[in-house]
């Protein structure tokens, strides 16, 4: 396998949500960065909308889009707040519920896209489903920003896109059918 190139951000397969459950995670990010916390609201390009990644590493080819037809949509529910990271700053995201039918399009993801270095949140046995609200958040600035963060969120999955940051290119491989 070769070593990944540590100048190049890793490209990622994501899976976005519904209208209602994206303007409900815009509203964290606001909330966040209305009291002056860390938050991605402050991300204003096109590529940033709340998702989930499924599978993320540099060179990443994306799997043909005719192997996500016919994938339905399903619920998800996001969860409790959870941190990533160490030090004083830290990643703040909701949890994913992880259902069956999210675990299974990432099975059929990681087939298409066979193995690979995946970035570690998302390698083999080491993947987190979330959906992240801030990316720097100081520790000390935790309990105001949990203050922020609402109840579960019930949301459904629309769209499969790619993300290649080195081109800043955004590619919808599947929108998911309506159950």
């Amino acid at each position: 396998m070769r070593e990944p190139d540590p100048q190049r951000s890793p490209s990622s397969i994501e899976l976005l949500l519904d209208a209602e459950a994206e303007a409900a995670i815009r509203a964290e990010w606001n909330a966040l960065a209305a009291r002056g916390l860390s938050s991605l609201a402050g991300h204003t390009s096109a590529s940033n909308r709340p998702h989930i990644t499924l599978v993320a590493r540099v060179d990443l080819s994306p799997p043909d889009p005719d192997g996500l037809a016919g994938i339905r949509s399903f619920p998800i529910t996001l969860g409790a707040p959870l941190l990533f990271g160490s030090g004083d700053r830290r990643v703040l995201a909701r949890s994913i519920v992880p259902g069956m039918e999210l675990m299974g399009l990432r099975e059929t993801i990681l087939a298409a896209v066979g193995p690979g270095d995946d970035a570690p949140h998302t390698a083999p046995d080491e993947w987190m489903p979330h959906v992240a609200l801030a990316r720097r958040l100081r520790v000390a600035d935790l309990a105001q920003a949990l203050d922020l963060i609402g109840g579960g969120i019930h949301a459904h999955a629309r769209s499969v896109r790619h993300w290649e940051p080195a081109t800043a290119q955004l590619t919808t491989l599947a929108e998911l059918r309506q159950a």
